[in-house]
């Protein structure tokens, strides 16, 4: 068997570029075997699973599952949602008849009245009466009072007051700030701090950069680049390739073990089986139908028919016999008699014609007039 060639309708591997050396030449048909022989098994057991699995879901599960499903429709439909509707109307009753019925009756008949009639009207008519007034007038004294004494002293004391504590609390410390402190901050720390960063500092932290980026350039990622490229790449896309190539293979080995161990069943067991049932099965229902069932079935339905005639017959005699008891204690039925329609009545029973000038009758039935 040729690994390199692809079976038909499945896609080719890329092509490789010329120049790639002898390691793929040598990896490949290594590779190829080893992994054929490991995955042949796995697709021969993946393929039985998955020829099991449809079967037991197409005769199994699906049948089961569309019993199982028809089953609680019904049950649901017919049990629990009657039972649900009606166990929810009885909550939500039972709800509002514990937890919103006494309440909203005390809040409308308790709370309301005592909360309106003793504590609003109350507090309204204190606001009303008493306390509107003496507001008014405490507000009148007060603003004279504050107009005729406290404006022009507090004016005068307060300027006197802005300019104290101008004079100790901000004059003495902004001297401070702008006079010694800034100056001290600026030519003592600052000025120093950005020499030393721009002459200093900035040139050894470029050059260390410069230095380290060289030396991971030089010794970490020229090898690991050079190493991927001519090992890990050519490794991992062989191993993937002689995958491909081996479960497409599987494929063709796993149906060809199929179609033979269908083969082997038709031969052992179908035709036999098939044999049996038309040389020996079928002869023996034809008998046993013709001389069997036939007969059987011919005889109960005679039976049958024997057996209702004889119903129908004692049935018609108990009927009879209960006829003539009855007349041996009532008597023969009484014949019924003629009875003349009145000729005076406005209108008859069941009708709502009236005769112009005629006296109306009184509405009784014939049977209680006779």
């Amino acid at each position: 068997m040729d690994l390199d060639k692809t079976p038909a309708g499945s896609p080719a591997p890329e092509r490789y570029e010329p120049g790639e050396g002898c390691l793929t030449t040598a990896v490949r048909i290594p590779v190829r075997i080893v992994v054929l022989v490991l995955v042949v098994p796995v697709r021969l057991v993946w393929d039985l699973l998955a020829a099991g699995a449809r079967a037991l879901h197409r005769s199994v599960f699906r049948p089961v599952g569309r019993g199982i499903g028809l089953a609680c429709s019904w049950l649901f439909g017919t049990l629990l949602a009657p039972l649900g509707r009606a166990l929810g109307v009885a909550l939500v009753w039972l709800g509002k008849a514990v937890f919103v019925w006494p309440w909203v009756a005390l809040w409308r008949h308790v709370l309301v009245p005592v909360a309106w009639y003793g504590f609003v009207v109350p507090v309204v008519w204190l606001y009303g009466s008493v306390l509107t007034p003496i507001g008014h007038g405490v507000g009148f004294v007060c603003s004279w009072l504050y107009e005729t004494l406290v404006t022009p002293t507090g004016r005068v004391l307060g300027v006197a007051l802005v300019w104290l504590g101008k004079a100790v609390f901000v004059w003495p410390w902004v001297a401070l700030w702008r006079h010694v402190l800034v100056p001290v901050v600026r030519y003592g720390l600052v000025v120093p701090v950005v020499w030393l960063y721009q002459q200093l500092l900035t040139p050894l932290g470029r050059g260390t950069v410069r230095l380290v980026d060289t030396l991971l350039v030089t010794l970490l990622v020229t090898p690991l680049s050079r190493l991927h490229r001519t090992v890990l790449v050519p490794v991992c896309r062989e191993i993937a390739d002689a995958i491909g190539v081996a479960w497409r293979i599987a494929g063709h080995i796993s149906r060809a073990v199929g179609r033979a161990v269908t083969w082997l069943a038709r031969i052992l067991i179908g035709r036999p089986v098939g044999w049996f049932y038309r040389a020996v099965c079928t002869p023996v229902g034809h008998v046993v139908r013709a001389y069997v069932w036939a007969p059987a079935k011919k005889a109960a339905t005679e039976a049958g028919r024997a057996t209702r005639s004889a119903l129908r017959s004692a049935g018609e005699t108990v009927r009879q016999a209960r006829r003539d008891a009855w007349r041996a204690l009532a008597g023969p039925p009484r014949s019924a008699e003629p009875v003349d329609a009145p000729v005076d009545g406005a209108r008859t029973l069941g009708s709502t014609t009236t005769v112009p000038g005629a006296v109306p009758a009184p509405e009784i039935s014939l049977r209680k007039q006779v």
